[in-house]
């Protein structure tokens, strides 16, 4: 049997089963509750689990593994990076916003200020946060689908997209986040089970060896010595020191970034107590940690049995790196049938890694934009439960379409990087305003509208004037240069314009709400209250 039939088969027993899930969900999704929160009804091992689910993506297990197997030791960064990043959130975030809101980042927000123009502003960045971060899974799908199908022409990739884009939103528009939430668990179970498995197919291939794999990783890299060493993507000699400065701020958003994804901050609200939220995050950390330690075999071992050539034969990005070690370490091992039903399971568990992802990202921004744009922004808290959720439900399918189509530009690129942007953008807008919140008396509506609007814009702008959209081989639009910003990632730049400008908003002006901060200092310690925090 060809891996394409045994892929087609796998593809289709696995979109079964989760439409089985998402199905059993959308009957017991009743109430907003239900559909923004899964009932509050998750303990905090499973939604530990879906946190992995949510955020083990496509970046991780196919960017991260391409840009190790390409890069060496400046791709591991990102494994670093990822990782780090979740201790900012469990320290600083996760038992806070369980305590202090309800059902999205804006609840926190507009407690303790006026919550039209601040549910506008964490409206906005989430769906653009959202977006830059379904771009990544949407190429990811592309490429994926293009090595396991066959499939090499543009018009395919594309049609590929757009199945995935289609399928995310009949999860999300029918199951909610129960549905969504029992779809990340099932994928993380696949995942670290798969990850796994080529791990220590890899390791005993090499004796277990990590000295022999790396040294073969290095020759058949041909940089020698240098693709174990830093400096080989990042910081180079030839980048001078814009490229040092393009590595710190990678890290910044890196490790700043995940307190402020809006499709992790809402999977705080899932679980009953505060104690679960933080459990939650301790569960979700180990599971995490271990796959970004897998992720190091993955990448060095794709380098050494695959070698760079054949990654960039199939995707220039490397985004295809861990399927193609599958393949390679399968029939190594096992003949070609082991390697062609490696390759199938692999890119299956990578799929559904996909698609529980996008389900993900595109349930948070279409709950801001129907509880916080609609039912408090346009409606005023006038908008009944059941028309908050279809509003939800329809947003979801705008949401996807726009994702889908700015996809199509972006294939190009790392999957991996593009979640860096991602995290760019949620560090500059979304976390100033969440840090100043929950830790500063003084905050206000204008200091976290500024901070929002400020953040957002200058990442977003800074992206679109780099070389990420142009001027370079590997950009979105590689005929044409119009970018005057040297760096690949704004961070360094656009998080401390979000965190300023959140200041500079708070000082000028003279609103001061001393209860109302109290309040929010009792309720983000103790819990007490958060059920009506969306009220206000």
């Amino acid at each position: 049997m060809k891996h394409e039939t045994l892929s087609t088969i796998l593809f289709v027993v696995f979109v079964a089963g989760t439409l089985v899930i998402t199905f059993w969900a959308s009957r017991n999704t009743k109430t907003a509750a239900d559909y923004y929160a899964g009932g509050r009804s998750f303990s905090g091992l499973q939604n530990g689990l879906a946190i992995g689910g949510d955020y083990m993506s496509a970046a991780s297990f196919l960017g991260i593994a391409g840009i190790i197997a390409l890069s060496g030791y400046d791709g591991f960064l990102y494994s670093i990076g990822f990782l780090v990043a979740w201790l900012v959130a469990l320290l600083l975030v996760a038992e806070l916003m369980r305590n202090s809101g309800k059902f999205t980042m804006a609840d926190v927000l507009a407690f303790r200020m006026r919550p039209r123009p601040v549910r506008t502003a964490a409206g906005v960045s989430t769906i653009v946060v959202s977006i830059f971060y379904l771009l990544a899974q949407m190429v990811g799908a592309g490429a994926l689908v293009g090595l396991l199908l066959g499939v090499h022409s543009e018009a395919g990739k594309i049609w590929t997209i757009i199945a995935v884009g289609l399928l995310m939103i009949v999860y999300v528009v029918f199951g909610g986040m129960k549905g969504t939430t029992w779809v990340q668990i099932v994928k993380a179970v696949l995942l670290m089970t798969g990850a796994t498995l080529i791990t220590l197919l890899v390791l005993g291939k090499y004796g277990f060896n990590l000295s022999g794999l790396l040294g073969e990783a290095a020759e058949k890299s041909g940089k020698g010595a240098a693709f174990l060493e830093p400096g080989l993507k990042y910081g180079t000699e030839a980048q001078g020191i814009a490229g040092k400065i393009d590595l710190i701020s990678l890290g910044l958003a890196l490790v700043l970034g995940t307190a402020g994804l809006p499709h992790i901050l809402i999977r705080f609200y899932t679980v009953p107590t505060a104690r679960d939220a933080r459990k939650s995050v301790q569960w979700g950390i180990g599971i995490i940690g271990v796959f970004y330690l897998l992720t190091l075999v993955l990448g060095f071992g794709a380098a050494a049995l695959v070698g760079s050539k054949a990654i960039t034969a199939q995707d220039k990005a490397g985004n295809t790196a861990a399927p193609q070690l599958a393949k390679a370490v399968g029939e190594l091992i096992f003949g070609e049938v082991g390697g062609t039903i490696l390759l199938a399971v692999i890119a299956a568990v990578a799929f559904a890694t996909i698609l529980a992802v996008v389900a993900g990202l595109t349930l948070a921004s279409s709950s801001s934009f129907a509880h916080d744009l609609y039912a408090h922004v346009f409606k005023r808290g006038n908008a009944t439960e059941r028309q908050e959720v279809v509003v939800a439900r329809i947003s979801a399918f705008v949401i996807g379409a726009v994702a889908i189509a700015l996809s199509i530009f972006a294939q190009s690129l790392n999957v991996a990087f593009l979640v860096a942007l991602a995290f760019a953008v949620a560090a500059s807008g979304n976390l100033p305003a969440i840090l100043y919140s929950l830790f500063w008396k003084r905050f206000n509506t204008s200091g976290a509208v500024s901070a929002i609007y400020a953040g957002l814009v200058s990442s977003v702008v800074l992206v679109i004037f780099s070389p990420v959209v142009s001027g370079a081989p590997t950009s979105m639009f590689p005929d044409t240069d119009f970018h005057w910003f040297p760096l690949s990632n704004p961070g360094i730049v656009s998080i401390p314009i979000g965190f300023l400008a959140g200041y500079i908003g708070t000082v000028l002006s003279k609103e001061f709400n001393a209860s109302k901060y109290a309040e929010i200092e009792v309720r983000s310690l103790t819990g007490v209250g958060a059920e009506k925090a969306a009220e206000h």
